[in-house]
């Protein structure tokens, strides 16, 4: 199937604003790109004006780019179309856990706490409520559908300042929160995961009335891959976009900015769209004359 995704931000800043951004495809997906992914940088109070604009990879291997926004503010936008198999989430119920011992060392990270993963406060919780469960994919399935059940979901609940230990509290939140709390349970558990945010449109599923938004989910390692999961939807999905990965959504950060700035304009789409079929090659004689007798 083919995804048509894109966004469009506008900030508002009163002087320059050096920004990194978050928000291309990820380099795993770019193979499925019908054309390179590019954004389109053009300054609010000056769109004919020149914005430089440098890319290079983070330790996570996503793909950030470096913007210093002009005085006035700066619109980020950008459009494209991927391919995608239109299969749900992998399923893998026999996949094992891998002890910490054997697990390669660029895995070992996404085991430790991190800035909006308490592993520390939640070690206790964790193991009281899922210590019973059979390891592997049925343990990290039994913290995806706790999450999913412990906290309420809504877009008025959000806040950049929560953390796992306080959503687990509070029992609120938004998808960024929803993935925080299993990524910080299952690595209480001995379980190694990351944080992912990226495209997730309806497809397959009845649409969202709400407007279309980035989505937060995580990946576990198991059986000597990684896996997706999901708390907030907690059900295999088709379509999923990775644009980043990395410990938690500071890693993950779609747009870091180093001054104030006001967002004036925010709107993402990802949906699916039809296949234009193939142009027919016209018969000529020569064309004709090529094809090997039947």
């Amino acid at each position: 199937m083919l995804i048509r995704y894109g966004y469009r931000i506008e900030l508002v800043c009163a002087q320059d604003l050096p920004l990194i951004t978050l928000l291309d495809v990820h380099p795993s997906r770019r193979h499925d790109l019908t054309s390179p992914d590019e954004m389109r940088v053009t300054g609010l109070m000056d769109p004919g004006r020149q914005i430089a604009v440098s890319q290079h990879l983070d330790g996570f291997g996503n793909i950030c780019r470096r913007i210093v926004a002009p005085a006035g503010g700066v619109r980020l936008e950008s459009e494209g179309v991927i391919h995608d198999s239109g299969e749900p989430d992998r399923q893998s119920p026999d996949a094992a856990e891998v002890p910490p011992s054997r697990l390669p060392d660029d895995v070992l990270p996404f085991l430790l706490g991190s800035r909006y993963c308490e592993t520390d406060k939640l070690s206790g919780q964790a193991w009281s409520l899922f210590g019973g469960t059979t390891p592997g994919w049925s343990r990290v399935q039994a913290i995806v559908d706790f999450v999913h059940n412990h906290l309420t979901f809504g877009y008025h609940f959000a806040r950049s300042t929560r953390t796992a230990a306080e959503a687990f509290e509070e029992r609120v939140g938004v998808c960024r929160d929803f993935a925080h709390l299993a990524v910080a349970l299952c690595r209480c558990m001995n379980i190694p995961a990351r944080y992912c945010n990226g495209y997730l449109g309806d497809i397959g599923v009845p649409r969202d009335p709400a407007p279309m938004d980035f989505n937060a989910w995580f990946e576990v390692y198991l059986g000597g891959r990684w896996h997706t999961f999901d708390a907030r939807h907690n059900e295999a999905r088709i379509g999923r976009v990775v644009i980043c990965r990395g410990r938690d959504a500071t890693d993950a950060a779609m747009i870091s900015s180093f001054g104030t700035h006001t967002l004036q304009h925010f709107e993402v789409m990802t949906e699916e769209i039809e296949e234009e079929p193939l142009p027919l090659m016209p018969v000529t004689r020569a064309s004709f004359l090529a094809r090997p007798s039947l």
